[in-house]
């Protein structure tokens, strides 16, 4: 077999994995109860915050790691902003959006945030060590985690329409 052949396999091959769905943390045995990591992440005003601190109310949370360079994440959220009042009210949830911009454009998340006026709990992950320790690859990426912080559900890539996926996803934790 010649070297063109061979890279054209090892193409195939890494294609082929890359398309595979991936169960979430499958490739971490010690990650097997899918609980959320522990470490912390800055908010817009440069606090510290403990990734625990997010399900400690016991009500779900839906993480979705964006970036402002994104369009289908930016369409993502600001869908789910219309839908957030009701969805609260209905199940709950918060909604904690988890910015993966790296130092070169983190400074465009909070005049884009309040531009749009969300009102949920924006993160910041510059480094991606919380995208990285989730094995989020590519973004939008959404993780509906329980009330134990336990990661019971996750979709990546937006398509209008998604939000009704989540919306079932939330009723089936709903008591």
């Amino acid at each position: 077999m010649n070297n063109m052949s061979r890279l054209v396999g090892l193409v195939a091959l890494i294609t082929f994995w890359c398309t595979m769905p991936h169960p979430v943390f499958a490739q971490n045995p010690s990650r097997a109860t899918n609980q959320l990591p522990e470490m912390e992440l800055k908010d817009m005003e440069g606090s510290m915050v403990p990734i625990s601190s997010l399900y400690e109310s016991g009500t779900p949370t839906l993480i979705c790691f964006w970036a402002t360079w994104c369009s289908p994440c930016k369409r993502e959220l600001n869908n789910y902003a219309e839908l957030y009042e009701d969805w609260q009210d209905e199940t709950g949830v918060q909604i904690v959006a988890v910015s993966i911009d790296d130092s070169r454009s983190v400074h465009r998340v909070a005049p884009y945030v309040n531009s749009v006026m969300w009102d949920y709990t924006v993160l910041l992950d510059p480094n991606k060590d919380f995208a990285r320790a989730m094995q989020v690859v590519n973004v939008p990426h959404t993780f509906l985690v329980n009330g134990e912080g336990q990661v019971i559900w996750q979709h990546n890539n937006y398509s209008d329409g998604d939000e009704e996926e989540v919306y079932e996803q939330l009723l089936n934790l709903t008591p």
